[in-house]
């Protein structure tokens, strides 16, 4: 459990990444040559599965190909992460590179010196490539300690064209035409969502989007650092829109079977031919899983629109990452942070899709889609608007725990809609988390 010391600046500091945040310039940057590491052997701990973890398998093998290092890697996917690593200690094995997607969780790390920080040449190329903002998020105490590897637009509602023109509905661009759009799909004899709620992240993720847009972005901070409860009337009026939104009626198989439905699943279920279910809510990620043969467009027929609302009529969007840190010092770890934060290591995974870089350096060129490109665009747009993954932002036990924190209420409150009771569990689990 984090101390509580560490309250302050570093989860404050996340509020508002600016517009140069994603995007850069033209050409991407050649990777620095690397080291002989023949005969180092590195393990790297991240919570990509399925796809992604093939995805990023290959980016991990660009590695070894310069290198001559072996790099074994191990999946977190559906583990609270910090049980993950003590598990893999009892064993004997100590991850030298692990990739955290919560920034409270590198700074609880950092503080109980479980990390290495970056050192001068790993630091000068971050400092090349990357935006002041997402260094921000990963410097604890005036020291660096990560490299963001992987950006993410989580505000984006991916749907199956034919089923919105079959209604003649366009896209929505406010909550209530959400609301609107899914009692016409429903009424048409088509599910509106698909939901991996077996994934507690992707409720947490449908409750950000949908506070940013009631609450604006000053609460959404507090909320965030936790300067107002969770039983604040903010917090109330947006539980009281998700449920709105996730009514079980809307559900693909109901609430209980979104229940054990996990993330990659919620999408091939809506999109296979025909569609299932009219959308899924999820990141520009959602374009990894969607049905496509190899090399073409992902999803024939499947088109992105924003997570519709703004506040005060400025556009807002919820954004999350992955950062690499280092927990070793042996040999290869830090030349294996130096790669991943190169444009080279980004472009591997970048031109299969599924994904998207914070290093400005890469060239937008890579991207294989245009839903990716739009994803970034997005983001920049956002300006100041932009906020990160508000259950990232939180003390782990809080906001990483997968049966209990926010996760655990807002599966509870997905089964029974009972908005006081899930205000008070948030609120309990919080001051636990906290403290």
């Amino acid at each position: 459990m984090r101390g509580t010391g560490q309250r302050g600046a570093g989860r404050a500091r996340t509020a508002a990444l600016l517009a140069a945040l994603l995007l850069g310039g033209g050409c991407s940057s050649p990777s620095p040559p690397q080291p002989s590491l023949r005969g180092a052997g590195l393990i790297v701990v991240a919570g990509w599965s399925g796809i992604e973890r093939a995805r990023f398998q290959t980016v991990l093998h660009g590695f070894e190909t310069r290198t001559g290092a072996r790099v074994q890697y191990v999946s977190s996917a559906g583990q609270y992460l910090p049980d993950r690593l003590a598990a893999l200690a009892a064993r004997g094995l100590r991850p030298d590179v692990v990739l955290l997607s919560e920034p409270g969780l590198l700074q609880q790390f950092a503080r109980t010196h479980q990390l290495v920080a970056l050192d001068d040449r790993t630091r000068a190329v971050v400092a090349e490539d990357y935006p002041v903002g997402w260094r921000s998020l990963a410097t604890v105490d005036g020291r660096e300690y990560g490299v963001w590897f992987k950006a993410a637009n989580k505000s984006l509602i991916w749907y199956d064209v034919a089923s919105l023109e079959r209604i003649g509905y366009a896209p929505a661009d406010s909550l209530p035409g959400l609301v609107r759009l899914a009692a016409a799909l429903k009424a048409s004899g088509q599910t509106p969502f698909s939901l991996g709620a077996g994934d507690g992240w992707v409720l947490t993720d449908w409750f950000e989007n949908v506070y940013l847009r009631r609450a604006g972005p000053n609460r959404y901070d507090a909320l965030a650092t936790h300067r107002i409860p969770w039983t604040d009337a903010s917090v109330g009026d947006a539980l009281r829109w998700l449920r709105r939104l996730l009514a079980p009626a809307y559900l693909l198989g109901g609430p209980a079977d979104a229940l054990r439905t996990s993330f990659p699943a919620s999408v091939t279920n809506a999109f296979r031919s025909p569609a299932r279910a009219a959308m899924v809510m999820e990141g520009d990620f959602v374009g990894g899983f969607l049905p496509a043969g190899p090399g073409d467009p992902p999803g024939t027929g499947i088109d992105v629109f924003p997570f519709p609302g703004t506040y005060g009529g400025l556009p807002v969007v919820v954004g999350g990452g992955d950062v690499a840190v280092r927990m070793t010092s042996r040999r290869g770890a830090a030349d294996l942070l130096r790669y991943l934060a190169t444009p080279g290591a980004a472009a591997s995974w970048a031109r299969r899709g599924g994904f998207v870089s914070p290093n400005f350096a890469l060239d937008l060129t890579v991207y294989r889609d245009p839903v990716s490109r739009a994803a970034a665009r997005q983001l920049v747009e956002a300006g100041s608007g932009f906020r990160f993954d508000l259950s990232d932002l939180q003390p782990a036990a809080f906001g990483a725990r997968p049966d209990a924190g926010m996760q655990g209420a807002l599966r509870r409150f997905l089964l029974d809609g009972d908005v006081p009771a899930a205000q008070q569990a948030l609120e309990a689990s919080a001051v636990a988390a906290y403290r």
